[in-house]
């Protein structure tokens, strides 16, 4: 595959500035997700800058500990328009390493109550010697469009 990043788009039936309220939530990120992945955010309070560092905790089958956690850092803040960041993980001294792959939301309004919302994985500066471990992308084609569709019933209130 040549290509190294994924993108879905779906219409949300809400205002940008509602959906971009809800993914600087990272307490809702787990019900985004909908994958199981995504167990639930350390830190609570609502993404407000670049370089911020917000820790989640995960679960994954294949992972060699079952249960692990993610610290990410904001790398796209541009309120209503764009959100996203580095994932990445926090080593025993405290350092922190990102794997280089991010995650990016981009709204654009349609109207007062309608946003078209692009999620884009991209692994693009993902160092060889992490991809001999982990394929990317780790998940199927339909994790994107469910993430969106999840995140549609969020902001509707469904």
């Amino acid at each position: 595959m040549d290509q190294e990043n994924v993108t879905a788009t779906l219409t949300v039936p809400a205002p940008a500035a509602k959906v971009f309220a809800v993914l600087a939530d990272p307490t809702t990120h787990s019900a985004i997700d909908g994958t199981g992945w995504v167990q639930q955010a350390v830190e609570r309070a609502p993404l407000t800058e670049v370089g911020q560092i917000f820790r989640m905790d995960m679960y994954h089958p294949n992972h060699p500990n079952g249960d692990y956690q993610v610290a990410n850092k904001v790398q796209v803040l541009d309120p209503p328009r764009a959100i996203g960041w580095l994932t990445g993980q926090e080593k025993d001294d405290g350092h922190l390493e990102f794997g280089g792959w991010s995650w990016r939301y981009d709204l654009a309004p349609l109207g007062p109550s309608e946003t078209e919302v692009t999620l884009t994985y991209d692994w693009s500066a993902v160092p060889q010697f992490i991809r001999e471990y982990i394929e990317f992308p780790p998940f199927g084609p339909e994790h994107l469009s469910n993430s969106l569709h999840h995140l549609a019933e969020i902001v509707s209130g469904g």
